[in-house]
């Protein structure tokens, strides 16, 4: 089993939903049905929400795809840490920076950068050298 990816995919997914919370609450303070009712601060939860979502999927899919594939666990782990991180990062960073500039949305996203490619670059090569 890829006990390691189990573990960061459990952590991102209670993020994920800690982000769809705050939005829902939001909403429901506004009582809006959907969208975002042109609230700046609303439209940062639904963007830092809709953020998670677009890449925490790809980061988890090559943290399998390497465990899977016979990668060492204190490199998943490495990974997985990091990438959970920047995730929180990112999240804190939008919202305290109101939709701009902040250092963490700037290493949150960097770092989530970071880990996608070398993921994707060590599973490329793993792929490659088993042809």
């Amino acid at each position: 089993m890829a006990n390691v990816t189990a573990l960061y995919t459990g952590l991102c997914a209670i993020l994920i939903i800690y982000l769809a919370v705050r939005v829902v609450q939001f909403r429901r303070t506004k009582k809006l049905g959907m969208g975002t009712g042109n609230d700046l601060f609303n439209e940062i939860r639904v963007r830092v929400h809709a953020n998670a979502i677009e890449y925490i999927p790809i980061a988890l899919l090559l943290l399998l795809v390497a465990e899977l594939s016979g990668l060492a666990r204190m490199w998943l782990h490495f990974f997985g840490s990091a990438f959970l991180l920047s995730r929180v990062c990112h999240a804190y960073g939008l919202s305290a920076g109101k939709g701009g500039a902040h250092m963490g949305r700037f290493w949150g996203t960097l770092i989530s950068w970071v880990v996608i490619l070398v993921l994707a670059i060590i599973n490329i090569v793993i792929a490659v050298m088993a042809m």
